[in-house]
């Protein structure tokens, strides 16, 4: 099932949402300002970024903006009742993948969710693993890993049995450098006890 983040400080069209949306077969996780949809976003992993722009703490965009800037790249639509030119363009520049301007038919804005959450790639099957887009599942059972020790694993899986760079797992990372790099392996490690060899001078792969 794909699962959505939805930022949106009007409850009322918040509730209509998730009564829409679930109809359809999404997961809904509802917030209602910006510094707590940043803390589900490390907490758990989506298939798509629902944002409205103007909401307290933190706006949508400047949200987004965060997220994309440490490697985030979960597809995002923006909603807004703003209509200038530069709110639209801050938020595209931030990252957003489309924008839909209230008030709307959430006809429109389901079709405009398909088409970014459809896929038709496979899901990739590791052993008692399977990615589902930005998911990962362990025995049909979907991983609370966070998002940075997500990212790590999706990469190692993909390249295996190849090593992923040592560098281009630190661009995975919110702050990087080689001491939390292996704290994160360390922990993937001891949790879902795999095993993650350093290669030296190259990176790392699961063997």
């Amino acid at each position: 099932m794909s699962s959505i983040l939805l930022l949106e400080d009007d409850p009322t069209l918040a509730k209509s949402l998730l009564r829409y949306l679930s109809s359809h077969n999404y997961q809904i996780d509802w917030v209602k300002n910006g510094e707590e949809a940043l803390d589900f976003c490390y907490e758990k992993s989506y298939t798509l970024y629902l944002f409205d722009i103007n909401v307290p703490l933190i706006n949508g965009s400047d949200l987004l903006l965060s997220l994309r800037d440490a490697g985030d790249q979960t597809p995002t639509i923006l909603i807004s009742a703003l209509i200038d030119i530069d709110s639209i363009t801050k938020g595209f520049r931030a990252g957003a993948d489309d924008y839909i301007k209230k008030p709307f038919d959430p006809e429109e804005l389901l079709v405009r969710i398909q088409a970014k959450t459809t896929y038709q790639q496979k899901n990739i099957i590791f052993r008692e693993f399977e990615i589902d887009q930005n998911r990962i599942l362990h025995q049909g059972i979907e991983l609370e890993l966070g998002m940075v020790q997500n990212r790590i694993l999706i990469a190692l899986i993909k390249h295996y049995p190849n090593p992923v760079s040592k560098d281009d797992l630190l661009d995975l990372l919110e702050k990087p450098s080689s001491l939390a790099l292996r704290v994160n392996i360390s922990k993937i490690k001891s949790r879902l006890n795999i095993e993650i060899k350093n290669i030296r001078g190259v990176g790392y792969k699961i063997i």
